[in-house]
């Protein structure tokens, strides 16, 4: 469960510690949530209505329990062995942010959330947290963070099991992803089969797959190393590679037969499948529930008809994972199924941004990519489907199980997404602290200006907490809990994304926004992860504050 047990504070706390800034988030965040829960409350029910009425301080309510969740995260790996000093240095910076934004939120919101900031808990906890961002105190954070040559963003620790899987990625990443990542991304360039063929062979698009079909399945955690550590090359030619195999493989262990699996599953763990997910439609984006392509049901199949569009790697993909509407739009997400819906993979050296295919009984696919400012190396197309043929064995589930099979997927996904937010945060920052060391400015470099300081221990704090939160939600989704949790770190890694991007851009003064430095290459990337993998207002909205609230209502 998402709000467990609330560490109040004492009557009279001589002194605010890091527990017990932590203790005042739960407190009030579990005096927000009272709050909140009453006013959208109708006769001891959640009220869809009263709760849309209140869609800007549910947002805002959606990032407070986020940022509670990173706050647990990096105060729990603090008492951990792996943890130095170092670590717990950029706890108290996360936590002190958490606490000067967290007063800013009450202060905007004083009416809905009910919370004074005039308490002496409070005032007393603002007043560490100015002495935790005071510049001398993060100048001095900032000399051990120049002093590291690596983790310059907090331990990366987790064993000697996790730290080979590290290891193997780091190197793979450095050596074969990262030479090619400017020119995928200035040229708008696919991959090239020789590094998929690689990627293949180092297991990444098995990663999701149990060793009996072919996978390499260990758990969510390698996955978050991997997708981290490649995404720090290349989000759109590295990280990313691993997310729709990911999708598509659990939603058909979940729903398929074992047949199905069999006959899907060892193909896409080796490579020789690659997937494109076809769920988000023009008019129909992260409101599932509202898609309007259809499957009619024929002899021996289904006919699907209507237009997708974001789906990523589609040209070179054989298969798409599908869902479509079987039922009346009066369905809702009951009237959808999912379906994998196969077409010839487009390999040749010419265009990657069209394709079309004509059926041997008569429908047809085309697709068009569109123009993107980042995330390339797959492309993202829009595709037609006109009439085209689906066999039975190609449903994953009965008629109406597509909603819940392709959201079984999507939490995978969220999570996925925080450790590619990771990786591109990580990649930015340490080009910004190179940089940084390297530039100077008036006589001096350019990493010991208070600013500077400033910014360099904010990025750190940041990358540290959604790192931390990321791996905690891996190991819980591994128990077959931690959903809430995963949207959480998908709110808060991909929102923090663009500013660690944005700040390691301007660190670079004009040459950050010059083609000469790669640092614009992630920050133009960063963008996107708010969007995907359900766009950030309703993320925000309607996975985590309804869900919270309506826990807070009816139990």
């Amino acid at each position: 469960m998402l709000f467990l047990s609330i560490a109040l504070l004492p009557e009279n706390p001589v002194s605010t510690s890091r527990q017990s800034a932590l203790s005042l988030l739960d407190h009030v965040c579990s005096q927000v949530t009272a709050t909140l829960a009453a006013r959208v409350a109708r006769g001891g029910r959640f009220d869809r209505r009263a709760f849309d009425d209140l869609q800007p301080e549910a947002f805002e309510f959606a990032r407070i329990l986020g940022e509670r969740e990173g706050a647990r995260a990096v105060v729990r790996f603090t008492d951990s062995k792996f943890a130095s000093a170092y670590d717990a240095d950029l706890a108290d910076v996360y936590l002190a942010m958490c606490l000067q934004r967290l007063a800013g939120s009450l202060t905007a919101f004083q009416d809905s959330f009910g919370v004074a900031t005039t308490t002496p808990e409070f005032s007393e906890a603002l007043a560490w947290s100015r002495q935790v961002m005071a510049t001398a105190n993060l100048r001095r954070i900032a000399e051990t963070l120049n002093e590291r040559t690596s983790e310059q963003s907090g331990s990366l620790q987790l064993g000697p099991d996790y730290a080979e899987v590290r290891r193997t990625f780091q190197r793979f990443a450095d050596q074969r992803v990262e030479p090619l990542a400017e020119a995928i991304h200035r040229e708008d360039r696919i991959i090239p089969e020789d590094l998929l063929k690689e990627l293949a062979d180092l297991g990444v698009f098995g990663i999701s797959i149990p060793e009996e079909y072919g996978g390499m399945f260990v758990d969510n955690l390698t996955m978050c190393i991997a997708t981290e550590e490649l995404s720090r090359a290349s989000l759109g030619a590295g990280g990313s590679v691993i997310t729709r195999p990911e999708i598509c493989a659990k939603a058909v262990l979940k729903g398929g037969t074992e047949d199905q699996k069999q006959r899907w599953l060892p193909g896409i763990a080796s490579g020789e499948t690659l997937v494109s997910v076809a769920v988000t439609e023009p008019n129909a984006g992260s409101d599932v529930a509202s898609l309007r392509v259809t499957a009619r049901k024929v002899d021996g199949g289904y006919r699907i008809d209507g237009e997708k569009t974001w789906c990523t790697f589609a040209g070179r993909a054989n298969v798409f994972i599908l869902l479509a509407r079987t039922g009346n739009s009066a369905d809702g997400a009951r009237g959808l199924t999912l379906f994998l819906v196969e077409k010839p993979a487009k390999i040749s050296a010419d265009d990657h941004h069209t394709f079309s295919h004509r059926q041997a009984e008569g429908g047809t696919v085309e697709g068009h990519a569109i123009p993107t400012i980042g995330y390339r190396g797959m492309h993202s197309f829009s595709v037609s489907f006109d009439n085209y043929f689906v066999p039975d064995a190609n449903r994953i589930g009965s008629e109406g199980d597509g909603f819940a099979l392709q959201m079984e997927g999507f939490a995978g996904g969220r999570i996925q997404t925080a450790a590619r937010a990771v990786g591109v945060m990580e990649a930015a920052f340490r080009k910004a602290v190179r940089y940084a060391s390297e530039r100077k400015v008036f006589g001096a470099p350019l990493r010991e200006y208070a600013l500077s300081v400033s910014k360099l221990v904010r990025m750190a704090a940041l990358i540290h907490a959604s790192r931390r939160l990321s791996y905690d939600v891996a190991v819980m989704m591994d128990n077959h809990e931690g959903q809430m949790e995963a949207s959480l770190v998908k709110l808060i890694s991909c929102k923090d994304a663009e500013w660690v991007t944005r700040e390691a851009m301007q660190l670079h003064g004009g040459m950050g926004y010059s083609l000469e430095y790669a640092v614009s290459r992630h920050w133009e990337d960063a963008r996107v992860l708010s969007i995907f993998e359900g766009a950030e207002e309703v993320l925000a909205l309607y996975v985590v504050a309804r869900q919270a609230l309506r826990d807070a209502i009816e139990g």
